[in-house]
């Protein structure tokens, strides 16, 4: 029997060991976490949720929804325990995060041909002779620890290669003051039933408060970025403080919005701080979008300016960290193997992308294509026409690293007729709903003819 040795047990990793040993490969998971943890891990359990508790939408009509229909054909780890300790949220699948570590970990535990290993890796070449293992799929993420990272880069890249990551806080529900909150979903009607039942507890601000705030965020002392290196953050994921940083407005056109949610007397916000339930009894709540740079007694002191948060208890505070991500167009084949050691494959966010089911799917795609090697098949690109195909295509050929999350315009436009085009207000809607159709028939024949 074939054993591939996989690195990191985050999302991706999880991904490739289940779905290996799942096709009969003897699979040896390696994970740091438990002997030495980086600091923006709290739990011992395998594929932690280190930002936020969303895996994003779920809607087939969007990037994140196109990408999970095609990560359940491949039989998806991350899908199936998502879905069973899901949270509220609406149209997006948000899980209780203890719960969803906990079960993957459980299930990749009980399997038989899987092999858990605690070690902090910092040669990868000598675990493959001491497994015997034919293949090895590094899988550590962005925050690769220090040792194997030192290898990456000496070895393999040879290049400094980084971002910078935001963690939002998560505030305890019985110290918030509900008297100046209220529940509703956006876009929503709020009825009488709803209360408590919406997914999202919304605190409202007026154009005074949110001004004041804004103010605060902006003169609120930051943590410096680590080794005189400059702050580089994603666009898609921005703290708070550089949205405030960038003009007065920023954030209430972002994650402050207060579009589609009016208060109960039916007027609106001028803004609008949004929390999602962080797990099913509602007894903790993540600020959606406020990841931040602010000191932890800074976060404390502005962010209980928020309406409602005036005694606020906050059981995690924001943090940020250093990405590491791989120039995978210099440095990997389209297959994510080393073009230096072709028994050396690469999986999940290190590779290029960016975000949880963004780096998930990465670990199946990766898994897949390790798995025919060992059934002496031939190796394919996925078509660019689908989620992950698009994502491959992206991170092989940026011609600078620019970690990226999914979204219609990775992949190839589409064509409207005459009538579509003259429907200006829907043609947005149209093209999602004929990328969409199109990728998901594209996977379908792709995968019926290239499945194990």
């Amino acid at each position: 029997m074939s054993k591939v040795l996989v690195i990191g047990a985050g999302l991706a990793g999880s991904e490739a060991a289940y779905f290996l040993a799942r096709h009969h490969v003897d699979v040896v998971l390696i994970e740091s976490k438990r002997v030495n943890k980086n600091p923006s891990q709290k739990l011992d359990s395998f594929a932690e949720l280190v930002c936020t508790n969303s895996l994003k939408s779920l809607k087939p009509d969007t990037g994140h929804g196109l990408l999970k229909q095609e990560m359940e054909s491949l039989g998806s780890l991350v899908l199936k325990v998502g879905k069973e300790t899901a949270v509220p949220a609406g149209d997006a699948l948000a899980v209780d995060r203890e719960k969803f570590s906990r079960r993957i970990t459980d299930i990749l535990t009980e399997l038989k041909n899987v092999e858990i290993v605690d070690e902090d890796v910092s040669n990868p070449h000598e675990l493959i002779d001491k497994y015997k293992a034919d293949h090895c799929i590094i899988a550590t993420g962005p925050l690769t620890t220090d040792n194997l990272s030192k290898w990456i880069q000496d070895d393999i890249s040879n290049a400094d290669f980084y971002f910078y990551d935001a963690i939002a806080p998560v505030v305890d529900a019985d110290s918030l003051d509900y008297s100046k909150l209220y529940f509703k979903d956006r876009h929503k009607p709020v009825s009488e039933e709803e209360g408590e039942n919406a997914d999202y507890l919304n605190a409202p601000m007026n154009q005074e408060q949110y001004e004041d705030f804004i103010k605060e965020l902006q003169d609120a002392k930051k943590v410096p970025a680590q080794n005189f290196e400059d702050y580089k953050f994603f666009e898609s994921c921005l703290p708070v403080d550089i949205m405030a940083e960038r003009g007065v407005d920023t954030a209430r056109f972002s994650c402050m919005k207060p579009i589609g949610l009016e208060l109960p007397d039916g007027t609106l916000p001028y803004a609008c701080v949004q929390l999602r339930k962080e797990n099913l009894l509602g007894s903790a709540f993540n600020l959606v979008g406020f990841q931040t740079r602010l000191t932890y007694s800074e976060q404390v002191r502005v962010f209980r300016k928020i309406p409602g948060f005036e005694n606020a208890t906050f059981l995690h505070l924001g943090s940020v960290h250093r990405n590491s991500f791989l120039n995978s167009r210099e440095l990997l084949n389209f297959d994510l193997s080393s073009k230096k050691y072709s028994n050396i494959s690469f999986a999940g966010q290190i590779t290029g992308v960016e975000g949880y089911t963004e780096s998930a799917s990465m670990g199946l795609y990766v898994a897949l294509q390790v798995l025919r090697k060992l059934n002496g098949l031939d190796i394919k690109s996925f078509p660019l026409e689908t989620g992950i195909g698009a994502l491959v295509n992206y991170v092989m050929t940026v011609p600078k690293p620019t970690p990226s999350n999914i979204n219609f315009g990775l992949l190839p436009p589409v064509t409207l007729t005459k009538e579509q085009r003259r429907l200006r207000k829907e043609r947005k809607k149209i093209k999602k709903g004929l990328a969409s159709k199109r990728a998901q028939e594209s996977f379908k024949d792709f995968y019926l003819e290239y499945r194990v």
